[in-house]
């Protein structure tokens, strides 16, 4: 071989181990300069916080400025793609809801992926949904609701914070598993609901944990169940809703995501760095004191938990022939 030859050669390697090297440089330097949290709704939700509240901690423990950003839209989709899209290089983060996966099957047609174009990094926290009746419904557990409505002609009526919101979900989630009639009523958000149920309007309704519990302690609703596969933390003598229905499960849960792509480096940092802040005690009452349960999954079980609600409401959505508002 000849000089020319071997030169070029050389030169092909040592571009071609450059190449190899640079995304594990890369990963090694990261952070190198302010990261994006990016959360899908607008200030003072769910999301809005657990994202302020990383942004503040990531920002303590790796040196680098973590920047939160509220992209609100098209129920959580605007800002879930604006991360999907962006380059993977761990400098934009999301941390969304449940919403994610239901809106995968509201909507026909969507700008991406979240499943293939969002790589997982940690589910952060469940948050129970809390079956809640009227004091006028003279029921007092998940059966004797399912035995009342089966009794009454028109079956009952549920208020929801609005088509395809979990709480619609999760009363289509029961109506299937138990056969019986609901009426539907949807009303503009969560508040409007919950109004209507206080004012016995509607006879039961799937509402937050935390939006729940001060009408619950003064009697003018009365809970029967929480919707996740174990007890509330802060509601520990209510029962769960799988325990009458398997398989009946429906949580407002919080997770971060990071555009498909980015170094396995990163993601195992990013992971390592949300579970030792999920386990400080200042954090875990913050959350548990709101009704979150904190969890710290690994992005391995968060991707497998991600692709089975998405499969879970593609179900219910096809079944009850549900379209987004």
């Amino acid at each position: 071989m000849n000089s020319r030859v071997m030169s070029r050669t050389a030169g092909v390697v040592a571009m071609a181990a450059a190449y190899t090297l640079a995304p594990d440089a890369a990963a090694q330097a990261w952070p190198a300069k302010p990261v994006r949290i990016v959360m899908p709704f607008s200030p003072g939700g769910g999301a809005d916080i657990m994202g302020r509240l990383f942004a503040k901690r990531f920002t303590e423990t790796l040196g680098q400025t973590f920047v939160a950003e509220n992209r609100a839209g098209a129920g959580g989709l605007i800002g879930a793609e604006i991360v999907a899209k962006s380059p993977p290089d761990g400098y934009n983060i999301l941390v969304t809801t449940a919403s994610l996966s239901v809106n995968v099957n509201l909507h026909k047609k969507l700008a991406f992926d979240p499943v293939r174009e969002l790589a997982p990094v940690s589910l952060i926290t469940s948050v129970p949904l809390v079956l809640v009746v009227h004091p006028s419904v003279p029921a007092r557990s998940v059966r004797e609701l399912v035995a009342l409505a089966k009794q009454r002609p028109d079956g009952m009526n549920a208020g929801t914070n609005g088509a395809g919101t979990t709480s619609h979900l999760a009363v289509e989630m029961l109506k299937q598993a138990a056969g019986i009639e609901v009426t539907h009523i949807h009303y503009k958000g969560g508040g409007p609901a919950m109004i209507a149920t206080l004012a016995g309007e509607t006879d039961f309704r799937f509402t937050s944990v935390l939006t729940s519990i001060p009408h619950i302690r003064n009697g003018r609703i009365r809970p029967l169940a929480v919707t996740t596969a174990k007890r509330s933390s802060i509601l520990p003598a209510l029962p769960t809703l799988v325990s009458t229905y398997p398989g009946v499960e429906c949580d407002q849960w919080y997770a971060m995501f990071v555009p498909a792509g980015v170094a396995k480096e990163i993601i195992a940092r990013l992971h390592a760095e949300t579970v030792k802040a999920l386990a400080l005690p200042e954090v875990r009452d913050y959350l548990i004191k709101d009704g979150a349960e904190p969890v710290g999954s690994t992005p391995e079980e968060l991707g497998a938990f991600f692709r089975r609600e998405v499969a879970k409401y593609a179900k219910i959505i096809a079944v009850a022939k549900i379209q987004a508002d």
